[in-house]
């Protein structure tokens, strides 16, 4: 893997967890790393302090999501050492004396997604990002992000609030291994003789529904059909990208939460 991704201690064999937050003030690389003894840690913690309130997929308190990394105000480690520590939201959430060792393992935990196996991500800058999602990386030229872009991709407006840091790392270093059932490529052979091939929006026992490689929105019945392929191999090959790139870019599409 590469080594900005995951770094393998010597002796020790950890994980180590590197976040650089690209939303609101930046931090500098190595601001804060964590072990992934800190992560399984806390792992326990926020069983027993934070699920009570928060559920055990971070989820229930409406407008938060922590798996996902959806907060209301907070954006980086410091800020939600502060928010844990002293409270927030006019009490309702209580402050919690915690020792450093535990108020580490559970923001080590929320940043690997809820995963006690999470594997480092760096989250680089989003305006960075920005640029390489419309230029160098050529990610606009299939994928349609709050109504602008093509529909030959998945949409990606939403995928802040639907992937976590370390899924869209593997998207871009391995889209094989995390491409989706219904997103992989169809080639499709009609009893006319078309050859049309797209992408799966909707699929039942008797019919498809997809958008074709013109754009167009099709639905075609299973039995009008005299070939019917579903491809293993994704459409867009592994990113080219160096990876403070990869950084730029997942910060970038961590902040693509929909249209607020």
């Amino acid at each position: 893997m590469n080594r900005v991704c995951s770094r393998i201690l010597s002796g020790a064999a950890s994980v180590v967890v590197t976040l650089i937050i690209g939303v609101g003030n930046a931090q500098e690389p190595g601001d804060h790393q964590y072990t992934s003894a800190a992560i399984e840690a806390g792992s326990r913690v926020y069983t027993q302090q934070c699920a009570l309130c928060h559920g055990p997929q971070g989820d229930t308190v409406d407008g938060i999501n922590l798996r996902r990394g959806v907060f209301r105000t907070a954006s980086s480690d410091d800020d939600l050492r502060q928010v844990i520590s002293g409270g927030a939201a006019q009490g309702r959430m209580p402050a919690f004396s915690l020792n450093p060792t535990e108020l580490d393992g559970v923001i080590a935990y929320i940043r690997a997604g809820f995963d006690p196996d999470g594997v480092a991500v760096r989250i680089g800058n989003p305006e960075r990002g920005r640029a390489l999602f419309t230029g160098k990386g050529q990610c606009a030229g299939c994928h349609r992000v709050n109504g602008s872009g093509p529909r030959t991709a998945p949409d990606l407006s939403e995928i802040g609030a639907l992937r976590t840091p370390a899924a869209l790392q593997r998207s871009l270093l391995d889209p094989a291994s995390a491409l989706l059932p219904i997103n992989r490529p169809v080639r499709i052979v009609t009893r006319d003789e078309e050859v049309i091939t797209g992408r799966r929006l909707n699929e039942d026992t008797y019919t498809v529904q997809l958008i074709d490689s013109q754009e167009r929105l099709r639905s075609l019945v299973k039995a009008d059909l005299v070939r019917y392929e579903i491809s293993q191999t994704p459409t867009h090959q592994p990113t080219t990208l160096a990876s403070d790139e990869v950084a730029d870019l997942i910060g970038y599409l961590l902040t693509l939460r929909g249209l607020q």
